[in-house]
């Protein structure tokens, strides 16, 4: 099993920037890729961002320019750098791994963290 731990989140004024991590723990598994989900109030949760093991990485459309993710794949540790801020990017922010072992493909969640975006 891998377990994911969020932490960054907060209130922040519009405009302004946030850094998300995601650190993995496990024991026996292989990194596929990390990414981060969110969910807002009354919403479905949707994708933010992931990157593979290449340093590959897919947006979303609203965040593109405005969000930066990266990872060290020795550390197993995800980040998301979020820059001018939206009142639309509230949300709980969801990290996310998908990893293998023993030949099974498997995906972890974690607890998430709340990034609040207000005046």
């Amino acid at each position: 099993q891998v377990q994911l731990v969020e932490s960054g989140g907060g209130l922040v004024e519009p405009g302004g920037s946030l850094t998300l991590s995601c650190v993995a723990s496990g024991r026996s598994f292989v990194f596929i890729s990390m990414g981060w989900d969110r969910q807002a109030p009354g919403e479905q949760r949707e994708l933010v961002a992931t990157i593979d093991r290449g340093g590959n990485t897919n947006y979303k459309d609203s965040v593109k320019g405005r969000c930066t993710i990266s990872a060290d794949n020795a550390k197993i540790t995800a980040f998301l750098q979020m820059n001018s801020l939206k009142p639309e990017d509230t949300a709980v922010y969801y990290c996310n791994a998908k990893w293998t072992s023993a030949g099974v493909i498997s995906d972890s969640w974690g607890q998430g963290t709340q990034v609040t975006v207000s005046s």
